[in-house]
């Protein structure tokens, strides 16, 4: 256990012997550490050129129950479909490498690897639908290769989501792992890195553990967002390590349904955009606990984003025993997300929590759209340097203000308590 999960654990016990109400948003799972498959299936053994066709067919023999195990070395692939109850276990040593050619992702359009009004016409490199069990396993790496050049072109994945942001319209890429209308998905010690899109994104998913996961891009890596979960309920995401170049963490509840328990529990954030929440809640999300988060370098660091054009309910979300440093926005709870949005989907935050939150310098935004739909949000012990600064508007926010550093606007703080030490030993410095 490290300094600084002893030092929250102090904490935890300090709160209920105080009688403070614990939180009670999260995964209704009980959850424990995955274990690798007891049977392996299949070994298939890299042959220097595409090996497509080869995985493609071991995870298609594969029973459920089982895993292909992936041994030392480099596995070149296009897109993957796994099958229910079947484990890709990515061994130490092994590398799984998405070719960079649209040709092999294209839908059918020949839109992959273009920008185009819409951005949905690559296949994913790792694909798991209408599945049920099974998962990914390991302490190898599936690499994206977002930054290779792309076939038949002279640029990356990457600079062509950036030249799309220039241009206008949208980058054709591929994501690297989709989960749509899966249950029980297990992800357990790989690395995923590199994504020319999403690394990964789940859509109506239910029971999702993501335990002890890698997740690395460069920072200016657009659209690489590290895990999207969209309509989906029961999910978890444990002892990680995410830094990308958007979205850490992002839960989404557009059109496709809601988003509910959901808990983020014992991670650590480097660069990216930090954990948000939003900018689709219209379908409304809901019982989210976010504890023993670090959030090192991220330019936001807790984020509900939505506006008029895709709000709806966010309630029952719950931050507990958080440490941030080098935020550009250490906390932004922003019902205008996007000032200029015209729509009638009411972006409504409450019973929103902040409880041992500390961090340095920035801005602490809480911005509500208006005071009939005010931000509801509970603060106790949250402490951020003299130096950082809160922008309230339209918002109900309750707190013993003694307990809050910097005061917030208009407000007297009391002594300052303990709060800077909590967190001395979160931060990997020099460490990866």
């Amino acid at each position: 256990m490290t300094k600084r999960f002893r030092n929250w654990a102090i904490l935890s016990l300090l709160t209920s012997m105080l009688g403070v109400p614990a939180a009670n948003a999260q995964d209704r799972r009980v959850i424990s550490e995955p274990v690798a498959p007891h049977t392996v299936c299949d070994r298939p053994v890299p042959s220097g050129k595409q090996d497509t066709a080869m995985l493609q067919d071991a995870i298609d023999q594969c029973p459920s129950g089982a895993a292909v195990y992936l041994g030392s070395g480099e596995y070149r692939s296009g897109p993957l479909e796994m099958k229910s109850g079947v484990t890709l276990w990515v061994g130490r040593g092994a590398k799984l490498i998405a070719i960079p050619e649209p040709a092999a992702y294209d839908k059918g359009l020949g839109q992959c690897g273009r920008i185009a009004e819409k951005g949905d016409g690559c296949r994913p490199f790792i694909s798991f639908s209408k599945t049920r069990g099974g998962g990914i396993y390991g302490e190898g790496i599936i690499d994206g290769q977002g930054g290779a050049l792309i076939a038949g072109s002279a640029e990356t994945w990457w600079q062509l989501a950036r030249r799309a942001q220039a241009e206008g319209g949208n980058q054709n890429a591929p994501r690297l792992i989709q989960i749509d209308h899966a249950q029980g998905i297990t992800f357990s010690g790989v690395t995923l890195r590199n994504a020319p899109n999403f690394h990964v994104a789940m859509n109506r998913g239910e029971g999702a553990t993501f335990w002890g996961l890698t997740i690395d891009s460069p920072a200016d890596a657009r659209n690489t967002d590290g895990i999207d979960l969209g309509a989906s309920q029961d999910v978890t995401i444990t002892h990680s390590l995410i830094r990308t170049g958007d979205d850490n963490v992002a839960i989404k509840a557009g059109g496709n349904g809601p988003s509910s328990h959901i808990s983020i529990i014992d991670n650590y954030f480097g660069w990216g955009h930090g954990m948000s929440i939003g900018s689709e809640v219209n379908s409304g999300a809901r019982d989210i606990l976010v504890r023993n988060l670090t959030l090192d370098g991220t330019t936001s660091g807790l984020r509900i984003k939505s506006d008029v054009s895709r709000g709806g309910l966010v309630e029952g979300v719950t931050y507990e025993y958080v440490c941030l440093r080098g935020n550009r926005w250490p906390v932004s709870f922003d019902a205008k997300y996007d000032p200029h949005a015209q729509g009638t989907k009411i972006p409504v935050y409450r019973q929103i929590v902040l409880r041992h939150v500390h961090g340095d310098t920035g801005v602490l935004l809480m911005r509500g759209l208006d005071e009939g739909h005010a931000l509801d949000v509970t603060l106790e012990d949250v402490r951020f340097s003299k130096t950082a600064t809160w922008q309230v508007e339209h918002a109900k926010v309750t707190a013993d203000h003694s307990d809050v550093s910097p005061p917030l606007p208009r407000r007297a703080a009391g002594p300052l308590l303990r709060g800077s030490e909590v967190c001395s030993s979160a931060f990997r410095d020099g460490k990866r």
